[in-house]
């Protein structure tokens, strides 16, 4: 089972709102909550200061429902303000009552919340607010343990220094993770983890930009979401038989090409497989340009370094 609970506040009673805070918590809520192919995902809740009046209480409470119980994993999402307390040297979360440091939502006791929840496998944090990026440092030092246990994940918008920006219609970080989970950031297979998540992120923001903070503490990384495979698993389980070694060369001759009077229909099926894996980078063409041409002349084709890696995990029995 996975649940997730999606906060978004525009509106503050003390201090100035926010504009598209609301809208980023509904869209990633919307997102995550099945798979591309409409299988289920994530079990959410969504809380917004549209629907809802979200005081410290609240938010503290709905927190720690979160991570309680049992289940595989537990995501936490919240776009609002956010600061940091200088005296404490503690990043917050600003809930909609907010007037002081005295009733921010400290970043450092949602982690330790996290931390306690035992028979939850995986917990990822995902803030997109102003100087997140603290997520994690403090109690370390002062507990000497580390605050990103065992099966915790942190992605922040930007360090603890930083701003985060808003958009048009999402905050910048949002939005961008918004294209990674509709497919950007997927793998070959499909798969959107929390790795590749970061990794579309921080390449997308310059050096003078925010910078995204990525903390995690985990032997394996979890799919978040799925999409559809760039290369059908039926054609990836195949690259063992066209390659008895990572370094093999496949044949090839005109009977595999369409165009040519030599054609043979079995070898086109098997060309037509092989250039869809061409253009995904796990094949290329040897001593030619193009695929039609490694056929035409005669040469033939050989596995990328990608392509090695997916005949391994083929071989491995991994999908």
């Amino acid at each position: 089972m996975r649940k997730g609970l999606f906060i978004g506040i525009n509106d503050y009673t003390h201090i100035g709102g926010l504009s598209g805070c609301c809208n980023d918590a509904m869209a990633m809520a919307s997102v995550l909550k099945s798979n591309a192919n409409g299988d289920p995902n994530f079990k959410n809740v969504l809380l917004t200061s549209a629907e809802d009046y979200l005081s410290r209480e609240k938010l503290e409470d709905q927190i720690r429902e979160l991570f309680s119980g049992d289940c595989n994993v537990a995501l936490l999402y919240f776009a609002g303000h956010g600061g940091f307390d200088a005296d404490t040297n503690e990043g917050m979360l600003i809930p909609q009552d907010y007037r002081n440091a005295q009733n921010g939502i400290r970043i450092s006791d949602i982690i330790n919340w996290a931390d306690k929840a035992t028979r939850i496998k995986n917990k990822m944090i995902i803030l997109d607010c102003c100087e997140s990026g603290s997520a994690g440092e403090v109690r370390a030092l002062r507990s000497e343990s580390s605050m990103v246990s065992e099966g915790m994940t942190i992605l922040t918008a930007c360090k603890k220094a930083e701003p985060a920006m808003e958009g048009a219609q999402h905050g910048v970080f949002t939005g961008l993770l918004l294209q990674a989970l509709h497919g950007g950031a997927a793998n070959i297979l499909g798969k959107i983890t929390p790795g590749s998540l970061y990794s579309f992120v921080d390449n997308a923001l310059g050096a003078w930009e925010q910078r995204p903070v990525f903390k995690t503490n985990v032997s394996q990384f979890i799919s978040l979401r799925e999409v559809s495979p760039l290369i059908p698993k039926e054609i990836l389980r195949k690259l063992p038989d066209w390659f008895a070694e990572a370094e093999s060369v496949l044949p090839l001759d005109p009977s595999y090409e369409p165009t040519e009077k030599a054609f043979v229909p079995e070898h086109g099926e098997i060309f037509a497989q092989l250039q869809k894996c061409n253009r995904h980078s796990l094949i290329e063409p040897v001593d030619a340009e193009h695929m039609y041409y490694a056929a035409i002349h005669s040469t033939g084709c050989r596995l990328t370094a990608l392509g090695a890696y997916y005949r391994e995990l083929a071989l491995k029995g991994h999908f």
